[in-house]
């Protein structure tokens, strides 16, 4: 059993097929968008070989029991056949973690990729190897590099909410793929100066020492807010606001960052329900925080009164 809460209920917030690991994963591919002369029958094949990918591979050294198993969701969208079995599109990719001893699923993560090619052909191997991430061919090894990245990255932000520092392994994987990542000339996302919100600034941020306190934002939020909210409302909310007060640290000294803006995509009704019926006091200095840290959403913390 790994070292975390053992959940007692079951996952049920998504379904997969195959004998899943550490990872319970869905991933749909969307054609709709693509005009091509391919037969989309192989599209069919990719979303069957890539959730097999996902769901069957061992990702960490830990057994988990199947209440543990992280809930997540890979929403890929073809927009565009480049031929020679190239393809292009987006990614989205969203994870939820239980809170202990509730059928509630708080938001772990949710992200747009926007630099999303790969090259496949139908029935080819789907194959990752995070000693040779580039592969024979790096067009073909993208597509895996790009799941076996967020999928790190998804275990760093859980294990981070279990214990402290507890995602480092996983953030130090991520950082590795970024760093041998495939290179090509269609390929884009891994690099510094290709975006100021892609794969190389996410894995930098959780790797930085700049951004250490992320990692006790994390645990704050879920083992101290969210894990305890339903039963001691006070002190989960407690929790939380100490983590607002961290990521309000890191906005101070690091503003605009994208670790800090992908932190609440997803949490913006969550944290207007925890506030709710918190006390005036509690709740004014929430909503000042919230208003401040996730501009998106600040209209909808103005209804905190």
């Amino acid at each position: 059993m790994r070292k975390k809460l053992l959940l007692i209920l079951p996952v049920i917030f998504f379904a997969c097929s195959g004998q899943s690991q550490e990872i319970l994963a869905r991933l749909s591919v969307i054609t709709s968008k693509v005009s091509t002369q391919v037969d989309k029958k192989i599209f069919q094949t990719l979303q069957t070989g890539l959730t097999n990918f996902l769901n069957s591979r061992k990702w960490t050294n830990d057994v988990f029991q199947p209440s543990e198993k992280i809930q997540c969701s890979f929403l890929i969208t073809i927009e565009q056949d480049l031929g020679g079995n190239v393809f292009k599109g987006k990614m989205t990719v969203q994870a939820a973690r239980p809170a202990y001893n509730t059928t509630y699923d708080s938001p772990l993560l949710n992200f747009q990729d926007d630099n999303i090619v790969f090259k496949y052909q139908e029935f080819q191997p789907i194959e990752f190897n995070e000693n040779r991430v580039q592969g024979n061919d790096p067009m073909a090894a993208n597509l895996t590099a790009i799941l076996a990245y967020y999928v790190n990255i998804i275990l760093g932000f859980d294990y981070d909410s279990y214990s402290l520092r507890g995602g480092d392994l996983f953030f130090q994987k991520a950082w590795n793929i970024v760093n041998n990542a495939p290179d090509s000339r269609d390929i884009t996302g891994w690099k510094s100066f290709e975006g100021l919100r892609n794969r190389y600034w996410l894995a930098e941020n959780m790797n930085n020492s700049r951004f250490a306190l992320m990692h006790d934002v994390f645990y704050s939020y879920y083992r101290s807010g969210i894990d305890v909210f339903f039963e001691n409302e006070e002190a989960g909310r407690s929790g939380i606001i100490n983590s607002l007060n961290f990521l309000n640290t890191i906005n101070t000294e690091n503003p605009n960052s994208m670790i800090l803006q992908l932190f609440f995509q997803g949490k913006g009704n969550e944290l207007v329900k925890i506030f709710s019926k918190a006390g005036n006091e509690q709740k004014s200095r929430a909503k000042d925080l919230l208003v401040r840290l996730d501009i998106t959403n600040s209209n909808l913390y103005k209804d905190l009164k």
